[in-house]
């Protein structure tokens, strides 16, 4: 058997990235979501934006759980219109179920406004593992911007260094893992 370039075995053991940052495009792709996305890139940080990440042809699904599963981090981007997208309802979900860190950024966006809706589309057991996953997110420390009244460049800190803080804590509790091991 033909052996793989060290650099190409490399490329496929890394993980896609190590923040996923999930929102609904519709109210946050061009302000708030691409913001940080441009901010952790600069600071070298691998971050997943479906719009940046992403290329005609691939499968959305199998792409972005492949990204949410081997992401240290999560970004949940919550606005108002947040609850309308599967999408953006399975990715979180997937991010609660398997235990990944997520930093709630409640876009323009009370947590209490957040609800999962039945539209007669979605399948009860897909509902119920959204509500679910939504409760959790909610009662997780976020950040809160009004888009009206906030000050950008403080919301683009603020979340970019809880990112960075939220990888570090994530990278020292697999050392202790692996020495504990």
């Amino acid at each position: 058997m033909q052996r793989l370039p060290a650099t190409l075995c490399r490329k496929l053991a890394r993980p896609v990235c190590d923040v996923f940052i999930n929102h609904r495009g519709i109210d946050t792709k061009r302000n708030i979501a691409g913001l940080l996305y441009n901010s952790l890139t600069r600071m070298e940080v691998r971050s997943f934006l479906d719009s940046m990440n992403m290329k005609p042809g691939d499968r959305l699904f199998d792409h972005i759980d492949r990204a949410i599963l081997g992401s240290k981090v999560g970004v949940a981007v919550f606005s108002p219109r947040y609850c309308e997208s599967y999408f953006c309802l399975h990715e979180l979900a997937l991010f609660m179920e398997s235990k990944k860190r997520v930093i709630p950024i409640f876009y323009d966006v009370k947590p209490s406004e957040l609800v999962v809706k039945d539209n007669g589309t979605c399948p009860a057991k897909e509902l119920q593992r959204f509500s679910l996953a939504l409760e959790e997110a909610k009662y997780t420390v976020g950040l809160t911007f009004d888009s009206l009244k906030g000050d950008w460049s403080k919301i683009l800190r603020d979340a970019s260094e809880a990112v960075i803080m939220n990888l570090l804590e994530v990278e020292e509790e697999r050392k202790t893992m692996k020495r504990k091991l």
